[in-house]
């Protein structure tokens, strides 16, 4: 059948409307909206059979007349989304069953395919969010807008979902005794109470550890991009008695439902640091893409460590010198360490040591740097951990050792990915 032997079947199946006379024929012209498509075929119908071009006075059978509403369903999704700065938006929609079984029937009736055109859906969403665009000057985006708009026609309502925004910056932990992430109380889990009364453990508080990074960093970017709460991820992290320092370590904050998308980065970056009081430094704050998040967790990062060390016995220089000299370049294999190795699968790790140096301060005491692969357990590589680390320095000098301070110098991946544009959106 021609073109306009289809769209005459369809005409002949009842009052049906622009949008809906056009739709099913979406795949064989392009350029039209839907209406305008359905409107030149009404009046090439009328001109073929030489007929009166007319539109129908009833109501369409198949839309129910919703494709006359798609301007007042965008300025509801506008007003749903209210004082959300946003960029990026996409528009869905719930249609009503009816219609789509209107629509399915419609087809069958005029002896159209199933899949023929385009279906109601997918019209509704690209006029409504069309609109939506025009009203606000924000563009579409199919992968993760800042806002996802679900209409619910049946149900005469519009949803709007906000998703998360993205923070990222190096964090400098210049105190001991401060976890990355919060920790909650092993004792009352979290809820500050135990039998009714407050938990002794925590006095009250909830955490195991009264402040961590987490706590010292995402309050002012909750605050400054109006969010309900955060989220932090780190490129890995150091002991709670080890302090980050040097160039810091790369960390993204998440603010979920973030009402404000665009704050100044400099001023925030001064805002995280007046929070935190001296007890961490951020700097290069970015604002930065869902992506981001995922290059941070992934970052495969070799580290650099100090660690002032104790010794069991006197040690001589030119023997550690040695020790040292033979760690440097060295595959290292630790079991899965006795002090994590409640929370961790055990198993044997190979790792390498880069460089390694150090210096006695006096006949027990010494102050060491080791650069190495990501994931070497520095405290065991010093201490052997009761032979699970091999080779170590406690083995190669045939003496007790155990680290009393440590320190993280640099936090580096061999191809870091944050200098990249396309993870930024500032």
């Amino acid at each position: 059948m021609s073109l306009l032997d289809d769209a005459r079947a369809v005409l002949a199946e009842g009052p049906v409307c622009d949008a809906c006379l056009g739709r099913p024929f979406a795949d064989r012209s392009f350029g039209l909206t839907n209406a305008e498509r359905g409107r030149a075929l009404r009046v090439a119908v009328a001109m073929a059979v030489d007929e009166p071009y007319e539109t129908p006075d009833e109501q369409c059978w198949v839309c129910e007349g919703l494709c006359e509403t798609f301007d007042d369903w965008a300025d509801r999704v506008v007003d749903a989304i209210g004082d959300v700065e946003f960029e990026t938006y996409q528009v869905g929609t719930r249609p009503p069953p009816l219609v789509e079984e209107n629509e399915a029937m419609l087809r069958d009736l005029a002896g159209l395919s199933d899949d023929a055109g385009e279906p109601f859906k997918s019209e509704f969403n690209r006029e409504v969010g069309k609109r939506v665009g025009q009203e606000t000057g924000a563009e579409v985006d199919f992968n993760r807008p800042d806002v996802q708009a679900t209409i619910d026609v049946e149900g005469d309502a519009v949803e709007v979902h906000v998703n998360s925004a993205f923070v990222y910056g190096r964090y400098r932990k210049l105190e001991r005794g401060i976890p990355q992430t919060e920790w909650p109380c092993r004792e009352c889990g979290g809820s500050g109470e135990r039998a009714g009364e407050p938990c002794l453990y925590c006095e009250g508080t909830g955490y195991q550890y009264p402040e961590s990074v987490e706590q010292l960093t995402t309050p002012p970017v909750v605050e400054a991009m109006d969010g309900d709460s955060a989220t932090f991820h780190g490129a890995g992290r150091e002991d709670i008695d080890a302090r980050m320092l040097g160039t810091g370590r790369p960390f993204v904050i998440e603010v979920e439902t973030p009402r404000k998308r665009s704050p100044d980065v400099t001023v925030l970056e001064e805002a995280i640091n007046d929070f935190a009081e001296g007890a961490v430094e951020v700097e290069d704050i970015h604002l930065a893409t869902y992506e981001m998040v995922e290059r941070v967790k992934e970052l495969d990062a070799s580290k650099t460590y100090r660690a002032e060390v104790e010794f069991g016995a006197s040690v001589d220089p030119d023997a550690l010198d040695e020790a040292m000299a033979t760690l440097e370049g060295e595959t290292i294999e630790q079991s899965t360490p006795e002090r994590v190795d409640h929370r961790r699968a055990s198993k044997v790790r190979k790792r390498q040591v880069y460089e390694a140096a150090g210096t006695m301060s006096d006949d027990t005491h010494a102050t060491v740097e080791i650069h190495g692969e990501g994931g070497l357990y520095i405290k065991e590589l010093i201490s052997s951990d009761n032979g699970r680390t091999e080779p170590s320095l406690a083995g190669l000098l045939d003496v007790d050792a155990m680290v009393t301070h440590l320190d993280v110098l640099a936090v580096e991946g061999e191809s870091e990915p944050f200098e990249d544009d396309d993870f930024f959106r500032d």
